[in-house]
C-alpha cells in the first residue's frame, strides 16, 4: 500500500538535485507546485485547472513560472540525465528514438504546422517533438524532448522570435538532425545504453544510419519495405571504356532489390517476443546479411553498395509487413533480432503515460520556452513514477503473495487517503496513484542487476 505521506517524503527528496539547480527561491517553490498539479486529480494539467485546484489565489506566480524566459530547461534535463541512468542505464539498455505528436488548434503556437501527426494517424495541425527514451527490462525513462520546426518557422525569423525561440534553434533542421545532437547531448553527461532504435521516420535516411555507426554505435532500425539492397556476393566493378574521359565512378556487379522482394524466399520462422495482456505477441521474422544501396551514386545514379547490415523482415498476422535494417553483429542470432526491434514498444508506453496521466498534451501556452519547462517537467514526473515502481516492486510482489484475492469484481481498487503536508501553499489533499503504480504487472517488474 503506498501511503500519501510516504509519497510526499519520497517526492521531495526525488527534486531536491532538480531544485537545487534552479538557484532562484521563487522557481525552487513553484517547480514542486507544477509536479504536483501533474500528478493532480484535475482532467486537464493546464496551468489554470492545476492553479485552481492546488494555489487558487496565485495562478500569475505559476503561470510565471512555467512561462519565463529567465531559465533554461537544459538545467533540469542534466539532472534527469543522471537520474535516468541510474534507474534504467547500463550495456543492457536501448536508447529509443521517436516522434511525440500534440495536436494543436491555431497557428501562433511555436512549432505549430499542418504535419502528420502521429497521434491522429493522419496529416493534421499539430506540433511535433523529437523523443529520446531510454530503457531497460521494459522501464521507459524519457530523457528528451525537443521541438522540430517545419519550414513554415524554421524560415520566419520574425516568428520565431515573437514565440521566444533561441536564435541558435531558429533555423531549419530536419528531425533526424536534432535527434542526433540530443544522443550527442545525453552521451556527453555520461547515460549509458548499448543499442539505438527508431523507426522508418529516422531509419530510412542512410545520413542517420551513418551519423549511428559514425559514433560507433549498435543500432537497429526502421526503413521502408521499397529500401534497395544488394546481396553479398555484389563488388564494385571498373568497366575500361573504349573511348573517352576515363571512369571517375565504379559500378555495382548486379542490381539492387527492394527488401521485401529480397527476403521473399528466406527462411521465415514464428517466434514470440513477450506475453502481453491478451497472450504472446508472435510473427514470423526472417534475416539476411546485405549491403545497403547507400553508398556514392554511380553513373546511372543508383548508390553502390554500402555496408555490411542485417535486414530484418516481420510478417504480422493481420498481414502487415515491417522491414528493418540493423549494424548488430554478424552472428546474432534471429530471436536476438527480433527481441531488439520489439523493445521499441516501451517507447510508445512511456509517450501514452505522458500524454493520458500527465498531461504532456494540455500545455496552451504559445512560446518556446514555457512548452519545453512543461516537457521536462512532465518528464521528470514519469521518471518519479518509474523510481517508485522499481524501489516498491519487491515490497508490492511480498505483499501481494500475502494477500488474499478480492472477493468481487466490484471492489473499488485502493486510493490513497491522508493529507499533503509537504508544501503550506497547497490544499490539504491526497495525491493519486497513477497507472505506472497502480497495475500489478508493472509492480513486478525486475531490473537484472
Amino acid at each position: 500500500m503506498l501511503d500519501v505521506q510516504d509519497w510526499e517524503t519520497d517526492l521531495s527528496d526525488w527534486l531536491t538535485p532538480f531544485l537545487e539547480v534552479l538557484g532562484h527561491a521563487a522557481r525552487r517553490r513553484w517547480a514542486p507546485v507544477y509536479l504536483r498539479g501533474l500528478f493532480g486529480r484535475t482532467e486537464r494539467k493546464s496551468i489554470q485547472p492545476m492553479a485552481a485546484d492546488l494555489t487558487p489565489d496565485n495562478y500569475d506566480q505559476l503561470h510565471n513560472f512555467i512561462a519565463s524566459h529567465s531559465w533554461d530547461s537544459a538545467v533540469l534535463e542534466t539532472v534527469l540525465a543522471a537520474k535516468a541512468d541510474a534507474l534504467v542505464g547500463g550495456p543492457d539498455a536501448v536508447l529509443i528514438i521517436d516522434d511525440v505528436a500534440l495536436p494543436k488548434k491555431g497557428d501562433r503556437s511555436v512549432g505549430v504546422a499542418h504535419q502528420y501527426c502521429g497521434a491522429l494517424g493522419k496529416q493534421a495541425t499539430c506540433q511535433v517533438l523529437v523523443s529520446l527514451t531510454l530503457a531497460r527490462a521494459e522501464v521507459p525513462v524519457p530523457v528528451a524532448l525537443r521541438l522540430f520546426l517545419p519550414d513554415d518557422w524554421a524560415g520566419d525569423a520574425t516568428r520565431c522570435r515573437g514565440a521566444g525561440v533561441p536564435e541558435e534553434w531558429a533555423c531549419a533542421r530536419t528531425k533526424p538532425a536534432i535527434a542526433l545532437a540530443e544522443l550527442d547531448r545525453l552521451r556527453g553527461l555520461g547515460v549509458r545504453f548499448g543499442t539505438v532504435l527508431a523507426d522508418a521516420g529516422y531509419g530510412n535516411g542512410a545520413a542517420f544510419r551513418k551519423g549511428l555507426s559514425d559514433r560507433d554505435l549498435a543500432w537497429v532500425v526502421g526503413v521502408q519495405s521499397n529500401q534497395s539492397v544488394y546481396g553479398m556476393t555484389v563488388r564494385e566493378t571498373w568497366p575500361t571504356a573504349t573511348r573517352g574521359r576515363p571512369r571517375k565512378r565504379g559500378v555495382a556487379s548486379e542490381k539492387p532489390v527492394a527488401a521485401r522482394s529480397f527476403l521473399e524466399t528466406a527462411s521465415w520462422q514464428r517466434l514470440t517476443w513477450r506475453t502481453g495482456t491478451k497472450g504472446p505477441l508472435a510473427a514470423e521474422f526472417a534475416a539476411a546479411r546485405v549491403r545497403v544501396a547507400d553508398g556514392p551514386p554511380q553513373g546511372n545514379r543508383t548508390p553502390l553498395p554500402g555496408d555490411e547490415v542485417w535486414l530484418i523482415g516481420e510478417r504480422r498476422d493481420n498481414g502487415d509487413g515491417k522491414y528493418y535494417l540493423s549494424n548488430l553483429p554478424p552472428d546474432t542470432p534471429l530471436p536476438v533480432l527480433a527481441t531488439r526491434i520489439k523493445a521499441r514498444w516501451v517507447c510508445e508506453q512511456g509517450h501514452q503515460q505522458m500524454k493520458e496521466e500527465l498531461g504532456l498534451d494540455h500545455f496552451e501556452g504559445r512560446g518556446w520556452h514555457g512548452l519545453h519547462h512543461h516537457a521536462v517537467l512532465v518528464m521528470i514526473a514519469l521518471a518519479f513514477l518509474q523510481h517508485q515502481r522499481l524501489v516498491r516492486a519487491p515490497e508490492r510482489e511480498k505483499n501481494k503473495r500475502r494477500r488474499p484475492k478480492a472477493t468481487s469484481a466490484a471492489d473499488p481498487p485502493h486510493r490513497p487517503s491522508g493529507h499533503s503536508r509537504a508544501n503550506p501553499s497547497l490544499r490539504t489533499r491526497s495525491m493519486p496513484v497513477l497507472s505506472v503504480l497502480a497495475d500489478p504487472a508493472h509492480a513486478r517488474v525486475e531490473l537484472p542487476k
